[in-house]
């Protein structure tokens, strides 16, 4: 596809005529040729190397290279996002070597490399240090109040001595605080951090293994603390642990390895405890400063990194695209000359010469490239030339298909058709009006938008505006159709058609309403919202509405393959394939519309499903009170009996008569000439790839049958989707009748509807029925802001 930049008249409905060019390019301007169509964009090459594997090219190393920057590129985008940095979107104009590039982008990645090895070892000595202060602290407490307990108690001691007592209660006193230094254990002891969610399991895992000779004591740390072998923050707790021996220490060293817990060392002396302190807090603070200069000096090197990010980016991409078309290239015999083949298409044969004739000149090659069109049976590729504003419809229909080769384009009605079906499903003009605001603003900055780096959701809506805004002007149009400004209806094309003939209600628009004055000229009658038939009529209206709409569509795509056939002279495909098509399609669903409006015009009381369930069911019984015209059931009778027809019609005669073509194409190739029997290669003609294809009887009986099949389910299944514009757009009906309620009388009996799309014209006549079958008036609507107004039907006139 193409965007933008096209010198011919641009034509939607056909493709581009295409011409398959070979061009023969000496090796010394083979660069700057391939840099050169590739900015102009108009050029598809043809792999001449498929039988090579991508190690097997001629630049198979450049590539390698490319791929080497962009993986390095990507680290630096990394970097920055980790960072918090944002590449800038303006480009420089001075570009770099190749070679240079590669240089520089190794540098960087070196340098940045260093960066973050000495930072992670500058965070990791930071998180031990921050670690061991907490266990000076913590464990510090724990000494201190040890001792101060062991002071309490000893005073208590002295106290009791001094004290009044028996006479054996000193020398017992005595002979307990006096022990024979010889016989004194000293306790070892472990300190360290702890993960907390493992504490439990690790104390109960200690008393098990040293079988409780152990004294465990632990202190909550009241914020996370960032471990320093994962860098994630932890909460975890402070542990001491006293133990006896050597063997319970060995057993407490392999239990911390085991839960993870980081041990530190502790003096027990309170003076080489407040020196350890010092120490470290002198440390931590000498290692926040370099740390911090580390950052500053990262950050500068990955802003300085950003300014340049997009120009390296779209340099290595292109550089790497133009040495992968490259080796789509071939050496003709002498090997100074490369030759390619592709397609372009024909209005841009001058463009495509005055690229090889400037990129001969700025390589300073002595001989030029060589333009040579080529005739060939090969089926070219579709391009079709788009602006900015059909750009974005011709991307939604190829994300459901390309086009063939000179087949007519849908894109060209999608524009109108898919913003209007929107509009059908989300009908408001308030709600439209909102989105065209939005839609004009991104338009109106497209130029600053465009040439900024937008995120996923930004830059998909700046991409589709002009979609949007084809959907906000429908919406707008079917808003005022509807009568809905945010599910409120307002009088803004004269007053209602309904009023109050009783003068003691003259300003009610409850109840007892009946038609006064002339049909509301442009779409529904603000007196229908708000009443009690509001939603039965809506969605009547909506239903058979959308009906329309969705056979029209149909019957739009049966005709774009009739004008395929036609323009490609396939009469095959207009006889067997458009004919019975559009027979079957409208003897069914055509007549349905035809139905639908035919009981607008009429004012009929026909139930549509009972004739269309009978049509089949029972066809030859009389349609009684159903029946909308005369001469209705001989027309049902004809159609159905078209409809069966039309299914062998599609399906059978078309395989055959494919089989007689091609039995006739071949007859007389299997005869050859006398003189060529020693050589039978000698006269074979020269057929491209696609003129090989062998004929299959099954296989084309079987992709009939599945598209006949394909066919006459998704008419019905279609048919039945196209109703979701009527679901979608009762959603709000239906959810402002829940708001405001429903106190109105009678319902809608019959319903006179006439509606013309292309004039912007809606008009809709309703009637009720009294209770011994006369039609009378409009039925009661609904006015919250006024007071209690009688339930009555007022008597109407005739209509």
């Amino acid at each position: 596809m193409g965007e933008g930049g096209c010198w011919p008249t641009m034509d939607l409905l056909r493709s581009e005529p295409m011409q398959l060019v070979q061009l023969i390019i000496p090796i010394e301007s083979a660069y700057r040729t391939i840099s050169y169509l590739g900015d102009l964009g108009l050029f598809q090459f043809k792999d001449l190397n498929a039988e090579k594997s991508p190690f097997q090219r001629t630049y198979a190393a450049q590539i390698k290279r490319c791929g080497e920057m962009a993986r390095r590129l990507h680290f630096f985008r990394e970097q920055m996002k980790k960072a918090g940095l944002s590449s800038s979107s303006r480009f420089r104009s001075n570009d770099i070597d190749l070679d240079n590039l590669e240089v520089k982008l190794g540098e960087l990645e070196a340098e940045l490399l260093e960066i973050n090895a000495n930072n992670e070892k500058l965070h990791h000595s930071y998180n031990e240090l921050s670690e061991y202060k907490l266990v000076l602290q913590k464990a510090g407490e724990f000494f201190h109040s040890a001792q101060s307990s062991a002071a309490a108690q000893q005073r208590e001691l002295e106290v009791q001595q001094t004290g009044e007592g028996s006479i054996d209660s000193p020398l017992l006193l005595e002979q307990e605080m006096t022990t024979d230094p010889s016989k004194q254990v000293k306790l070892g002891f472990v300190s360290g951090l702890v993960p907390r969610e493992k504490s439990m399991a690790f104390e109960m895992i200690l008393y098990r293994a040293t079988r409780g000779n152990v004294f465990l004591k632990q202190a909550v740390v009241e914020h996370p603390v960032i471990d320093p072998v994962s860098g994630e923050k932890v909460e975890k707790n402070v542990f001491a642990i006293f133990y006896s021996g050597e063997r319970a220490k060995s057993k407490i060293l392999k239990i911390c390895e085991a839960f993870g817990a980081n041990r530190y060392p502790f003096a027990d002396d309170l003076g080489k405890q407040f020196q350890t302190i010092t120490e470290v807090s002198g440390r931590l603070s000498e290692l926040k400063v370099t740390i911090d200069a580390g950052l500053l000096h990262r950050n500068n090197l990955l802003q300085t990194i950003g300014y340049e990010y997009e120009q390296w980016n779209l340099q290595v991409k292109k550089e790497k695209s133009i040495y992968h078309t490259l080796n789509m290239l071939s050496f003709d015999v002498t090997k100074k000359c490369l030759v390619g083949e592709g397609w372009c298409p024909v209005f841009a044969t001058k463009q495509i010469q005055n690229a090889l004739q400037q990129a001969t000149f700025d390589s300073n090659s002595q001989v030029g490239a060589i333009f040579q069109v080529l005739h060939t049976k090969e089926s070219p590729p579709t391009y079709f030339c788009t602006n900015k504003f059909t750009s974005s419809f011709q991307e939604i229909v190829d994300a459901y298909g390309v086009a063939k080769y000179q087949e007519a384009n849908p894109g060209v009605y999608t524009i109108i058709t898919f913003p209007f079906l929107f509009a059908v499903m989300f009908g408001d003009w308030g709600h439209g009006i909102c989105l065209l605001l939005a839609t004009l603003y991104f338009i109106v900055r497209e130029k600053k938008f465009s040439s900024q780096k937008l995120g996923d959701i930004i830059e998909m809506t700046f991409g589709g505006r002009y979609v949007i805004l084809m959907m906000a002007l429908f919406s707008i149009y079917t808003g005022l159709i509807y009568n809905e400004f945010f599910s409120v209806p307002f009088e803004l094309f004269g007053l209602s058609a309904y009023g109050c003939r009783d003068p003691s209600c003259s300003d009610a628009s409850t109840v007892g309403l009946i038609k006064v004055w002339d049909t509301y000229p442009f779409g529904v009658d603000p007196k229908w919202h708000g009443s009690r038939s509001e939603l039965p009529f809506l969605n009547s209206l909506k239903m058979k509405m959308s009906i329309l709409l969705g056979v029209a569509q149909m019957n739009l795509g049966i005709a774009l393959s009739y004008f395929n056939a036609k323009f490609f002279g396939d009469d095959l495909n207009i006889w067997y394939q458009f004919v019975p098509q559009i027979i079957f399609l409208n003897s069914l669903f055509g007549y349905l519309s035809l139905l639908i409006i035919v009981k607008w015009c009429t004012g009929s009381q026909a139930d549509l499903y009972h004739v269309m369930i009978y049509m089949f069911l029972s066809p030859t019984d009389d349609l009684g009170e159903n029946q909308l015209f005369i001469g209705q059931k001989f027309l049902q009778l004809v159609l159905l009996l078209l409809a069966l027809v039309a299914v062998p019609w599609m399906l059978f005669p078309k395989p055959f008569l494919l089989k007689k073509q091609h039995e006739e194409r071949h007859r007389g190739q299997s005869y050859a000439l006398l003189h060529s029997i020693d050589d039978p290669f000698e006269t074979e003609p020269h057929h491209d790839s696609h003129d090989h294809e062998e004929f299959e009887f099954s296989e084309v009986f079987v992709h009939q049958m599945i598209h006949t099949i394909e066919f006459v389910l998704g008419a019905v299944s279609n048919t039945a989707s196209y109703l979701r514009l009527w679901a979608l757009s009762s959603l709000g009906v239906v959810k402002c009748i829940l708001r405001q309620g429903s106190t109105s009388s009678l319902g809608v009996q019959q319903c006179y509807c006439s509606y013309c799309w292309h004039h912007c014209i809606y008009i809709c006549d309703c009637w009720c029925a009294t209770s011994d079958g006369n039609p009378k008036c409009i039925p009661t609507c609904l006015a919250t802001s006024l007071g209690r107004v009688p339930e009555q039907v007022l008597p109407g006139r005739w209509l």
